[in-house]
């Protein structure tokens, strides 16, 4: 198969988890194919760059087979290609961290997971190394 339409290979390679899902990000605007908007009925074919915005950051994929049968996770190598820049990784890497310190207000309590990351971001390691236990004590009755 040569060709494929846009939602069905986002979703046989697992970029969606639903083609129905995958239909809206191209309605709303989110999937371009080499660097024009497009439609979910849309045909690839190989060696198409196909970028998906899903924020904070856009994704691209290379086109190395045009299906639309749903393969299996050890397979997408073989049909795509993700040639995501390094810096859309930092990028998300920094909204992980922003998304703790600019916590919204009322938004309720964080989980347990939330506030072992905010420990760890607060007190880095390396404060552990030092012993801040000091006698003041001993200095003041000499």
């Amino acid at each position: 198969m040569s060709e494929a339409r846009i939602d069905k290979w986002m979703w046989a390679v697992r970029i969606f988890k639903t083609r129905t899902i995958a239909a809206e990000a191209c309605k709303k605007g989110r999937v371009t194919i080499n660097g024009s908007f497009v439609k979910a009925a849309r045909m690839i074919k190989p060696n198409d760059v196909i970028q998906v915005k899903k924020p904070p950051i856009t994704y691209s994929f290379k086109v190395l087979q045009a299906i639309e049968k749903r393969v299996g996770a050890k397979l997408v190598p073989e049909v795509m290609e993700n040639v995501t820049t390094p810096d859309q990784y930092e990028l998300l890497e920094m909204s992980k961290i922003a998304g703790f310190i600019d916590r919204a207000r009322g938004t309720g309590r964080p989980t347990k997971k939330d506030r072992r990351t905010l420990d760890d971001f607060v007190t880095p390691d390396s404060l552990d190394d030092f012993d801040f236990d000091f006698d003041f004590e001993e200095d003041k009755k000499e």
